[in-house]
């Protein structure tokens, strides 16, 4: 049996690859959250207030619960956290 390789993770578990992508880009989205909130010394209830969430959500982002958030919820977030969100649209190889 030959075995077969991913460039992602997502592209092995999804279904579909546009289901794969828009995994691949709330994972970044929910991994700078973390990371910035880690960054800032923040508490779950300080971040949510800066996200505009309740706690109970950012605990969901905190435990990586990523069935839980859309990508327009995730990018909500990261602009109320005075994150600059880039995207790069590339051809597919």
């Amino acid at each position: 049996m030959k075995k077969q390789r991913f460039t992602s993770v997502w592209d092995a578990i999804e279904s579909t690859p546009e289901q794969a992508a828009n995994m691949k880009l709330r994972s970044a989205l929910m991994i700078a959250l973390k990371d910035h909130i880690a960054r800032a010394g923040m508490s779950q209830a300080q971040a949510a207030q800066l996200f505009g969430v309740t706690q109970p959500r950012v605990s969901d982002l905190m435990r990586g619960k990523i069935n839980l958030f859309a990508l327009d919820a995730l990018v909500n977030m990261a602009t109320a956290a005075g994150l600059r969100i880039e995207m790069h649209v590339l051809e597919a190889a």
